[in-house]
């Protein structure tokens, strides 16, 4: 009964295999191995961008930094919510390696809002030069509250900052999840709503360790490059990434784990909602969620064998509401969830 993390789940056995042969004789290094040619048309094909520039990386921390650093200067802002995941788990990476600063905007059910990002971007470059330019807008889908922008949403967001002249970076750790969630295509998720950079996730979704970063526009292709390298994000033995991504890729993998995890994650949110002790803040839209417990249902649970996050402690009144955070992985199943839920009637 582990919904801790999704990243602590495994990675899937078809992976492994993928790693197995590559590990096979000789390939040259910093991905220009074969592997990873195949891998760059793939995503291509998958996001229907053919001239996408296409890069792994072996974390989302280095994928989301190295590629707002690409969009951003020294001396500009990136838009982001007080939850999105760079604000909230990054520890400030993305400022490390862009030099940039973060505006922390207003949001709504965990997601900005056209609203609330005109009135943080209208509030800045204000000062001429002694305050930050404009620089892109961050969105985190899905949100680290388990909420899910819609095609329209993002499509309305896109829109104010195309109207500034601003990028957009979509910070897709569960970026399947979110793409079963709504029942679209990579490409209407991102490009065809606006988006120029998209992190595509794998460790979250049962690789070992891997990230693809794509912009649809190839002209920031060089710089992420160079800044990759001088990051020291650029794996010389590339070809065990390239071989996870190829593995996550052919035949649709990563839509059927995210399918399997979102599965997992609705049948245990229709088994809270039974419980007239448990709410949630954020309504339950992928495979993330957070509820609110009695203390002594937490401690119980917990005693079962359920590993999950508290958002407080245990210590005191047991009919006291604490947050909890629970995330299911692909491999988790309806056993797994049952177990979680028959402690939880126990």
């Amino acid at each position: 009964m582990f919904f801790a993390s999704d990243n602590s789940g495994p990675a899937h056995p078809k992976v492994l295999d993928a790693l197995m042969r590559a590990n096979e004789g000789f390939r040259f290094g910093y991905g220009a191995d074969p592997e990873m040619d195949r891998v760059r048309d793939m995503i291509r094909d998958l996001f229907e961008a053919p001239e996408a520039a296409v890069y792994l990386v072996s974390t989302g921390t280095a994928a989301n930094s190295i590629a707002l650093a690409t969009l951003a200067q020294p001396w500009e802002t990136i838009f982001c919510t007080k939850l999105s995941h760079i604000n909230e788990d990054e520890c400030n990476a993305p400022e490390f390696y862009s030099g940039a600063k973060l505006t922390l905007v207003g949001d709504e059910n965990a997601k900005m809002t056209p609203a609330t990002l005109l009135a943080a971007i209208e509030d800045e470059e204000t000062r001429g030069v002694h305050g930050p330019q404009r620089g892109p807008v961050s969105i985190t889908q899905i949100t680290e509250k388990g909420t899910v922008y819609t095609l329209e949403e993002l499509s309305a967001l896109t829109a104010v900052a195309k109207k500034f002249g601003l990028n957009t970076h979509l910070d897709g750790a569960r970026l399947a999840n979110a793409i079963v969630t709504l029942g679209c295509t990579p490409a209407e998720m991102t490009w065809k709503a606006g988006i120029d950079c998209v992190c595509f996730g794998g460790t979250k979704n049962g690789l070992m360790g891997v990230e693809a970063v794509i912009f649809f526009d190839p002209k920031h292709a060089w710089e992420f490059e160079l800044r990759r390298k001088r990051g020291a994000h650029l794996s010389s033995k590339h070809r065990y990434l390239s071989a996870q991504m190829e593995a996550y890729l052919t035949d649709n993998l990563w839509h059927d784990l995210a399918r399997k995890a979102n599965d997992a994650g609705q049948r245990l949110a229709d088994g809270l909602r039974k419980s007239n002790v448990v709410t949630f803040p954020y309504e339950p839209e992928a495979n993330l969620m957070f509820f609110e417990a009695p203390r002594g249902l937490h401690k119980k649970l917990q005693v079962a064998g359920a590993e999950y996050y508290v958002m407080g402690s245990l210590d005191g009144a047991d009919d006291e509401h604490v947050l909890g955070r629970l995330v299911c992985d692909w491999s988790i199943g309806s056993e797994g969830v049952d177990a979680f839920l028959a402690a939880l009637q126990n």
